[in-house]
């Protein structure tokens, strides 16, 4: 036999020697489980045997389970299974979700935000890769359990419900996968850790998907976390202007520019928004202010130019009293 033969088996027996010895214990170092001197157990969580290959329908259909949405794998597999890539992609299983009417959050890459979600009740839909980076065998599974004092998780996995495995040895399937992970929450709720940056690219999901109501409680929740940020109080004004709640979006928008009154973006909503409301020369005068504060060749100056062109086709004409802005009674 040649030595590119033995090569990919050599490998695998490096593979396989690793998951043993694995590395130092992380379970019981975890900050999430300190003070926790017993195993942490989901169990509750739904089960679904994996069918075929479609472990991405069964793990989605266990974590909308748990998470109060009953669900069938197989119904699931019709929205998430690509037959031509053997499997389900991410965005996928995070869109079937979301047309369900959750805000599904990708988890910071660490160990131990794992095991905050855990310990805050939900359990994490988890990508591993069984193999190697080189030679990948992708799967997906739920993490329901860790227990810090024998260093083994439970997953529901594959044809197992409770498959416990050393907690080194599913770090290492899952930093292969690149550490992807998803709960599902319901909008308004903050992840046990919550990075802005994920958080906020899920609630702009919402958004992008219709799902008006639920991104302007998820970007409340975002408030409570990072109070007073310009992005998540543009987001909120922006999710209640296209959710129809118009005074609830005017004053979002005219406090945000009390603050900042070269939020080109915020000006044009504004102005499309008192438009819509019949005031064209107030709407005119904001939409003037964004042009000047819009970078030139920007996106921004674009969506301007444009609200600025749907204006000047309103009929002339003042709509009283409602019409007055504080915005405008500030700096131009």
């Amino acid at each position: 036999m040649s030595a590119r033969a033995l090569a990919p088996l050599a490998a695998l027996a490096l593979l396989a020697g690793s998951g043993c010895a694995g590395p130092r214990p992380w379970l019981s170092a975890s900050p999430a489980l300190q003070g926790i001197d017993a195993p942490v157990e989901l169990a509750a969580t739904p089960f679904f045997p994996q069918q075929d290959l479609h472990c991405g329908p069964a793990a989605l259909a266990t974590v909308l389970g748990a998470a109060g949405t009953a669900a069938d794998p197989g119904v699931l597999a019709d929205e998430v299974y690509t037959p031509g890539l053997g499997g389900s992609l991410q965005l996928e299983l995070a869109a079937a979700a979301r047309s369900r009417g959750y805000l599904p959050y990708v988890v910071a890459p660490e160990p131990d935000a794992l095991l905050a979600e855990l310990v805050a009740g939900r359990p994490v839909l988890v990508l591993q890769n069984l193999r190697l980076r080189s030679w990948p065998a992708w799967h997906y599974a739920v993490l329901v359990g860790a227990d810090p004092l024998t260093e083994r998780v439970l997953l529901r996995s594959g044809a197992e419900r409770r498959l416990r495995m050393p907690a080194g040895r599913f770090l290492q399937s899952w930093d292969r996968a690149d550490r992807w992970g998803l709960v599902l929450l319901e909008p308004g709720t903050l992840p046990a850790k919550p990075q802005r940056a994920n958080y906020f690219g899920a609630v702009a999901g919402l958004e992008e998907s219709g799902r008006y109501v639920a991104a302007a409680s998820a970007w409340s929740a975002a408030l409570r976390a990072w109070p007073g940020d310009p992005v998540a109080r543009f987001g909120q004004a922006t999710a209640w202007q296209l959710g129809g709640e118009l005074d609830a979006a005017r004053a979002a928008y005219e406090a945000l520019l009390a603050d900042e009154p070269q939020h080109a973006a915020a000006l044009n909503n504004l102005a499309g928004l008192l438009g819509d409301l019949g005031c064209r020369s107030t709407a005119l005068e904001l939409a003037s202010r964004a042009h000047r504060a819009a970078p030139p060749g920007s996106a921004i100056e674009a969506a301007v130019l444009d609200t600025k062109a749907t204006l000047e086709g309103l009929p002339v004409g003042e709509g009283g009293a409602h019409c007055d802005s504080p915005v405008l009674r500030g700096p131009p």
